[in-house]
């Protein structure tokens, strides 16, 4: 399971980032929303997958509650589950 959420918070992070820095663009500068309407639910999707297991891996692996915490907090921040996946992967290290 780690291994589908590390690749649902790269899909996660790659859409929210394109929705931030081309379908937004796209849609104010050009008045192009298609890529905001597309691209919006697939992230909207991803954001609750990622949310969804990201719950099921704390309580599964037993995270202290900042590690909890930082999980969803790393959805809504650009890089955040970039990030967030570095924080884990050194976290495994010192384990």
């Amino acid at each position: 399971m780690n291994r589908w959420f590390q690749i649902l918070g790269i899909l996660e992070g790659l859409s929210f980032l394109f929705l931030l820095f081309v379908a937004m663009p796209l849609k104010y500068s050009f008045e192009l929303p298609i890529a905001v309407r597309v691209l919006g639910p697939i992230h909207g999707g991803l954001f609750l997958g990622y949310c969804a297991l990201a719950f099921t891996l704390a309580i599964e692996q037993q995270w202290s509650v900042k590690k909890h915490l930082l999980a969803y907090a790393a959805a809504v921040f650009p890089f955040g589950t970039f990030m967030f996946e570095r924080y884990r992967s050194t976290q495994k290290e010192k384990a």
